[in-house]
């Protein structure tokens, strides 16, 4: 008895092409389900890497090495933090891999800002005005949008810089020793507007004051409400254990000490949680689009019992026809997941694009959506290819 012959690959993909090229539109609509699923997972994992690609360069712009001391909330006060000794700045200068520090002191709570006396007293915008060290920019990596930073003459006078939300919400575009700001009372001519503080989001809603020109015009006691504080990369860890000790030595554990970028991410987890939800999803639209392809195939072997018929007449076997439908199958949810893959791609360019970020689309995500379009399609095309292939010549030929 002759052994049937067996099919070549190239045979094989060829025959499982007829049903897609002879039913091109409902091809295109069964692939289009399972591209939709594999690009929104795609698109929701470039996305998030591309965000944490920019958030990356931000941080490696900035540093990673800015650590905040301040004082813990005061018990008899609550939402007033207790204040540092007046000489824990120059303390904290002290520990060997301490690069910068930088103190803010917060002015009286009489201490309010407005465009002028005109403005009600009730509208303060959440303006907070704060004393604070000349060398500040440069600890914190603030940068100047307009006008300058304050000096040691301007310090002693009454000059503010006005953080960059702070300089929106009372109007203040420009900087000039003519554009005058209220401070307590106070005319003060506004000499700087900082670009935002990305590590330090606090101080975009502030008005920087001299120490000396905070304590002889709007009554500040110097002591420092916040520090800042560089460290060597290498020893940030070592440096944030002794902080509190250093900057209170009487008090230490009423010292808070805190990393700015753990805050990125964190705020980072938290989208990517989100992130989880969108990939559910995503995952949702790709069983969808696999039971279309379920449907179509189930379908297409009623609509062709024929020509199923008519192979098994000369001579197909069982399982040529099963591989047949079954071929077909993996190459309808193939090109939906090539689709996919190609418009979960652009999707993340044209969004990465318009936020300014680094279009990254991880190549196991796209190695991935790959390989899931192709069980999809291995179980999506498995019961239509059984029945297929237990089709008797005689009964689908009958049918006819």
């Amino acid at each position: 008895m002759l052994q049937p012959r067996r099919l070549p690959v190239a045979d094989v993909l060829r025959v499982g092409a007829v049903g897609l090229r002879t039913r091109p539109m409902r091809a295109a609509l069964s692939a289009l389900g399972i591209a939709i699923g594999i690009a929104a997972m795609l698109a929701v994992v470039g996305i998030s890497s591309s965000g944490r690609a920019d958030l990356q360069q931000v941080l490696d712009g900035l540093g990673t090495n800015l650590l905040t001391v301040a004082g813990s909330e005061n018990a008899s006060r609550p939402g007033e933090n207790v204040r540092l000794p007046q000489n824990a700045t120059s303390m904290v200068e002290r520990i060997p891999p301490v690069q910068n520090a930088a103190s803010v002191s917060r002015l009286p709570e009489w201490v309010h800002v407005y465009r002028n006396e005109r403005v009600p007293a009730q509208q303060t915008n959440g303006i907070v005005a704060y004393a604070t060290d000349l060398d500040l920019p440069v600890t914190v990596g603030a940068t100047i949008s307009r006008g300058a930073w304050l000096n040691q003459a301007i310090a002693s006078y009454p000059g503010v810089v006005l953080g960059s939300a702070a300089a929106q919400r009372l109007g203040v575009l420009e900087a000039a020793s003519d554009m005058l700001v209220q401070v307590g009372g106070r005319n003060f001519a506004v000499v700087g507007i900082l670009q935002p503080v990305t590590l330090v989001p606090e101080l975009d809603s502030a008005a920087l004051i001299g120490t000396v020109a905070a304590t002889r015009y709007l009554g500040g006691d110097g002591l420092p409400t916040t520090i800042y504080v560089r460290a060597l990369d290498s020893q940030v860890a070592a440096v944030r254990e002794v902080l509190a000790a250093t900057a209170n030595p009487a008090e230490p554990f009423l010292v808070a000490v805190s990393r700015p970028s753990d805050a990125l991410a964190a705020k980072l987890a938290t989208e990517h949680a989100f992130n989880g939800l969108l990939l559910g999803l995503g995952a949702v639209g790709l069983v969808v689009g696999g039971v279309g392809v379920a449907n179509t195939m189930v379908i297409s072997v009623l609509e062709r019992r024929s020509e199923i018929g008519l192979r098994r007449a000369l001579g197909a076997t069982r399982g040529q026809v099963r591989l047949q439908f079954l071929t077909e199958s993996l190459l309808l949810t193939t090109l939906g997941g090539l689709g996919g893959v190609s418009l979960g791609g652009l999707v993340t360019a044209g969004y990465a694009t318009l936020q300014s970020w680094p279009p990254v689309v991880p190549g196991w995500a796209a190695g991935a959506g790959l390989l899931a379009t192709i069980a999809v399609g291995g179980v999506a095309g498995l019961y239509p290819a059984i029945r297929a292939a237990r089709l008797s010549p005689t009964e689908a030929l009958a049918s006819v």
